[in-house]
């Protein structure tokens, strides 16, 4: 702990020069190597000893990731180097890499300006490996490549150097590819890797030994070397390992190659705070002002037992202080900053004063949210941190004691607050708590951490699956009247135009209510109609309310409850009671008392919500099942047998390949046939030999032969009568 503060202490008097500052995250698909990186910069920085660098995996200091031996969450750590004769600080976040916690990945890319992109050869480019890649480069996150488990090419599949070779420069270009089809057009071509600028290295980081450019040229090594050390076992090791020293390499990268927040915030800025780039915060922002006033973002939230809820933020502009005022997005009152530290992993160190370009951990903020711009004064909030991946599976978790049933609420709501793709929902009918998440390692994680980190002994019931509804077809208009009958709505659903079902994914049309002519114009380019757009009145969970009456009476007045109204329709869909997806509701016409008193919430909510579902019974109302895209890699003699059991799960195979002995199937498979039995299945056909990891692959129509099983059973465990309700039910 001396050693973690003095080190704190360095790092503290170097973080004013923002030149001389590397915000990244490690980011790779799981089992690629992160977390063993990660400790050998720990080594050089006098975190840990070399001797225990590769095993101790430092930042996974939770019990279950030590037990699975796998990153779980993001780990911050600040750490201290010198190089060519000056001192850097690497603000380091070490992020998971399995598919059901790709959320922090998402959340660490808004605070860093670089990533350390891992990759294993022997496996190639992953699923995970693409959608982290993609992650960091939507936010202006500049890539670099370390080739991890080179040795895996020598030992496993016993490569000559000529085809090792050409494995890595395949391996490169096809990286490169993702660069030129995902980065901003400005940077498609800058941030290309090449082993000839330097911006990638090779090595292996268990064994603690890499070559680049930056190593080659300073200690005379090269691939030669490598090849004949590898083949001398345990002293050829000891070689590399002085030659060619991984953190020596790796820093190099980093510092040589990823950008200051300097330079970075110049061009994030704009990406990713949608204010006026023309303002004085903006101007702060942009030349990463110390001076000027406080602005920060919030990217994770941290329980601590002793101090409650750590936002942990990255200040684009002023300083942290303790003492200071801070402004909360959307909250109306001014908070006092009690305490500013700096994370070391699993321990935080308080320090005085965080300048802009840096990361800090603070305390005494209430009601934080990840995603919530802090700031000294009122100003523009930066966009919003949009997750990818759905939740897809849930469970219904109740406390063993129903005096326990509190502490439950108040540990769920800890865990929400520290990870948003969690979402909790209490089952009006049975009291149950509905949590649902990205898969099932997800959930068991959640009720691992609520037995032993929070101690509330819960039952869970069997997993899940979340369904979508949405309409087969259009319908209107629709008459919906208040419970009093004195006002009445015309309403017209239809499913939302593909176009724009595209540009709500990929947050060019954003959720909320519209704000302005830059988001009409974004739906327009979407496909909307300029009379349509100009009309949206909210957007949510990918559906849109629009209004196109004429003249309406009173129709202001009542709008926001027309809005509450629409929101529960979407939230809670007719057939079976889940949530709506890709429908687009308008607003036709209507006839609305003239005293308020007749036309409250409990008149105006109700007539809009039973008039929409009204419409969308009429319509037609399909389910749409949500679907993992798995790459199973095997041997040859077993390809048959997965393919079978693959389509025996209504399974779609889309691609074979073959590498030698190897096959890898990619195939896409509906959730509700994997959550249960499906890995021990594949473990038992293949005697244990496959490998396998999946990505979440978005929602498609559930088969019609189907539809009616799964909605009665549904419905049933909604407590609700098994059959659906008609149109007329709802139109009385």
């Amino acid at each position: 702990m001396v050693r973690k503060e003095y080190v704190v202490e360095e790092i503290t008097k170097l973080m004013s020069n923002v030149d001389l500052i590397r915000n990244i995250a490690i980011i790779a698909h799981v089992h690629h190597g992160k977390t063993t990186l990660t400790d050998s910069l720990l080594v050089k920085a006098g975190i840990i000893s070399k001797s225990v660098s590769g095993d101790v995996l430092y930042t996974n200091y939770e019990a279950i990731e030590k037990d699975r031996r796998m990153t779980i969450k993001s780990a911050n750590i600040s750490l201290g180097f010198e190089y060519k004769e000056k001192d850097y600080i690497i603000n380091l976040i070490d992020t998971p890499g399995h598919v059901d916690f790709g959320g922090h990945v998402t959340r660490s890319m808004r605070a860093v300006d670089g990533v350390v992109l891992v990759v294993d050869p022997v496996e190639g480019i992953m699923p995970q490996t693409e959608t982290v890649l993609r992650q960091a480069l939507k936010e202006k996150a500049k890539p670099i490549l370390f080739v991890n488990k080179v040795d895996r090419l020598l030992s496993e599949l016993r490569l000559t150097p000529e085809q090792t070779f050409e494995r890595l420069q395949n391996l490169i270009a096809d990286i490169n590819t993702l660069i030129e089809n995902f980065a901003p057009e400005e940077f498609a071509d800058k941030w290309k890797l090449s082993v000839e600028n330097g911006s990638v290295s090779f090595g292996s980081a268990y064994d603690r030994w890499a070559v680049s450019r930056y190593i080659m040229e300073k200690n005379k090594v090269n691939f030669k070397h490598v090849f004949e050390f590898s083949a001398q076992g345990e002293e050829g090791l000891k070689k590399l390992q002085e030659m060619a020293p991984i953190e020596d390499v790796i820093l190099a990268q980093v510092i040589d190659h990823l950008p200051s927040p300097k330079i970075a915030q110049a061009y994030r800025i704009p990406q990713i705070w949608h204010g006026d780039l023309n303002s004085e915060e903006a101007k702060w922002m942009l030349s990463t002002d110390a001076s000027a006033k406080t602005i920060m973002v919030v990217f994770n939230i941290i329980y601590d037992p002793h101090s409650g809820e750590v936002a942990i933020a990255r200040v684009f502009s002023g300083a942290a202080r303790k003492g200071i005022d801070i402004n909360v997005s959307g909250r109306t009152t001014v908070q006092k900053l009690q305490q500013v530290g700096v994370y070391m992993a699993q321990d935080r160190i308080l320090v005085d004063n965080i300048p802009a370009g840096n990361i800090a951990a603070l305390v005494g903020l209430k009601d934080v949210s990840i995603g919530d711009t802090l700031s000294e004064i009122p100003v523009e909030p930066f966009e919003s941190i949009t997750h990818y991946s759905k939740p897809v599976v849930t469970k219904a978790i109740e406390a063993k004691d129903s005096r326990d049933t509190t502490k439950l609420i108040e540990a769920l709501r800890v865990l929400t607050k520290q990870d948003p793709t969690i979402k909790v929902e209490i089952n009006q009918e049975t009291g149950e708590h509905l949590v649902s998440g990205m898969g099932e390692l997800h959930l068991e994680t959640i009720e691992t951490k609520l037995k032993d980190d929070y101690k509330v002994p819960i039952t869970t019931s069997e997993p899940i699956v979340v369904y979508h509804e949405t309409l087969a077809a259009s319908a209107g208009p629709i008459e919906g009247k208040s419970p009093n009958k004195h006002s009445k709505f015309w309403i017209t659903v239809s499913p939302l135009p593909e176009t724009v079902q595209k540009a709500l994914d990929e947050e060019k049309i954003r959720e909320g209510t519209p704000k302005g002519q830059v988001a009409i114009e974004a739906m327009i380019e979407a496909g909307l109609d300029r009379p349509t757009a100009k009309g949206v009145v909210q957007v949510v969970n990918g559906n849109m309310l629009v209004d196109v009456t004429k003249g309406v009476q009173y129709l202001n007045e009542v709008m926001e409850l027309l809005v509450d109204g629409f929101t529960e329709a979407v939230r809670d869909g007719p057939l079976a009671r889940e949530k709506v997806a890709g429908m687009m509701v308008s607003i036709n016409d209507a006839t609305i008392h003239e005293d308020p008193v007749h036309r409250g919430p409990a008149q105006i909510i109700p007539a809009m919500r039973r008039g929409i579902y009204a419409a969308m019974l009429t319509a037609g109302v399909t389910l749409m099942e949500p679907k993992q895209l798995f790459t199973i890699n095997i041997p040859q003699e077993y390809m048959s047998n997965v393919i079978n059991l693959l389509q025996g799960k209504r399974g779609q195979v889309l691609n074979i390949a073959q590498d030698r002995e190897q096959i890898s199937i990619n195939a896409k498979v509906p959730v509700s046939e994997v959550i249960k039995g499906f890995s021990n299945e594949l473990r038992s056909m293949t005697q244990g030999r496959a490998i396998w990891y999946y990505e979440f692959a978005g929602y498609e129509k559930l088969p019609t032969e189907l539809q009616n099983k799964i909605v009665k059973e549904i419905r049933t465990r909604k407590g609700q009568k098994p059959e659906p309700p008609t149109a007329m039910e709802f139109m009385d």
